[in-house]
């Protein structure tokens, strides 16, 4: 899943584009290529003029699909979150287009501490620390009062989807709270944490992300007992339509062939859940 394209032409397309927008920005590849969902995107260490320690990430698509929110979205969070909540900083970013396909480059501020899973899909326990928990709940309260237009998850979507994977009527969504989008241990540090990957942030069922934090976890049963005890919004009526929402999600994304292994244990939650 966390993979170079399959064509080998397009895994030179993105890197030279990746080496021209390192140029630009004025930044020095210093560490091993990193390509993300699909090969959608390709990161790496970097260092900056003045010494600072940066993350460089290219993503691509067609020029013509060059838009919308995943496109803006870490843009978009820096402008909102940057120096609120720990995130890593967005220091510049750059845009550029050839042979049909866009580009867009950020670079950021590198995070030295490892991610929590190397995974979303956690399967080995973890054992944080109350200050890691404490921490996350603060900055996931902020992110919640923050007001956006941006959406993660429509009612058009759920009344499509949920009947279609849950074989349940799709749950109305009455409570809406800014979200990252795609909270799980693989967009978690080990240690502090900080937050990553914000292109998917906005308006999304109350209790979303956490509702996400615990399907990804079902495998990990410790940690996802934390989970639900550090968020009691879990097991309120707007945390049980969330968590239906996610496990509809992520069955859909099962369907498609991402982390089948989930698949009882999400079964399982949305038959407590029904």
């Amino acid at each position: 899943m966390y993979s170079p394209p399959t064509d080998p032409a397009d895994q030179q397309r993105m890197r030279r584009a990746f080496a021209q927008s390192a140029e630009t920005l004025g930044a020095t590849v210093t560490g091993p290529e990193v390509w993300g969902w699909h090969g959608r995107t390709l990161s790496a260490r970097a260092q900056y003029p003045d010494q600072r320690a940066c993350w460089l990430r290219l993503q691509s698509a067609l020029e013509d699909k060059a838009a919308g929110k995943i496109w803006e979205g870490n843009r978009e969070a820096a402008a909102l979150f940057d120096g609120y909540i720990r995130k890593p900083l967005l220091y510049g970013t750059t845009q550029s287009s050839s042979d049909g396909y866009a580009y867009r480059a950020e670079l950021h501020q590198y995070i030295a501490e490892p991610i929590a899973s190397s995974s979303p899909v956690l399967r080995t326990d973890l054992d944080p620390p109350p200050e890691w928990w404490d921490s996350l709940r603060t900055d996931l309260e902020h992110v919640n009062g923050v007001s956006t237009d941006r959406v993660a998850v429509r009612q058009e979507w759920v009344d499509r989807t949920v009947p279609r994977f849950l074989d349940m009527p799709g749950p109305r969504i009455t409570a809406w709270a800014t979200a990252h989008g795609d909270l799980h241990t693989a967009n978690l540090t080990s240690a502090t944490p900080y937050l990553l990957d914000w292109e998917g942030f906005g308006l999304a069922p109350t209790g979303y992300d956490v509702a996400m934090l615990l399907a990804y976890s079902l495998l990990a049963p410790t940690f996802a007992n934390r989970v639900r005890d550090t968020f009691p919004v879990l097991k309120a009526e707007f945390g049980r339509v969330a968590q239906i929402i996610v496990i509809a999600e992520l069955l859909q994304s099962a369907s498609r062939g991402d982390h089948p292994e989930l698949v009882p244990a999400l079964r399982a939650l949305a038959a407590e859940l029904a």
